[in-house]
């Protein structure tokens, strides 16, 4: 995994835990943390966290085969 896939699985992990929120409790921590969700600095939030997920929608498609190699190889006797 590269590590602009590995920052943007970070974001997404993010806005996952973020809709958990609002989800489960109505509490919006983006909002909260950045002045409501029209500021501007928690609009560039999403829009970072709905650019990471389409980086992270690729790792639906990669062949097994890459995940594999990128593995630790371990002996089998």
């Amino acid at each position: 995994m590269s590590t602009l896939q590995r920052i943007a699985l970070l974001f997404t992990i993010i806005g996952a835990l973020n809709w958990g929120l609002i989800g489960f409790f109505q509490f919006d921590l983006v909002a909260a943390i950045f002045g409501g969700q029209n500021a501007a600095l928690s609009r560039i939030i999403y829009g970072i966290v709905g650019i990471a997920g389409l980086i992270n929608l690729a790792l639906l498609f990669k062949p097994d085969a890459e995940f594999a190699r990128n593995e630790p190889k371990t002996e089998t006797r």
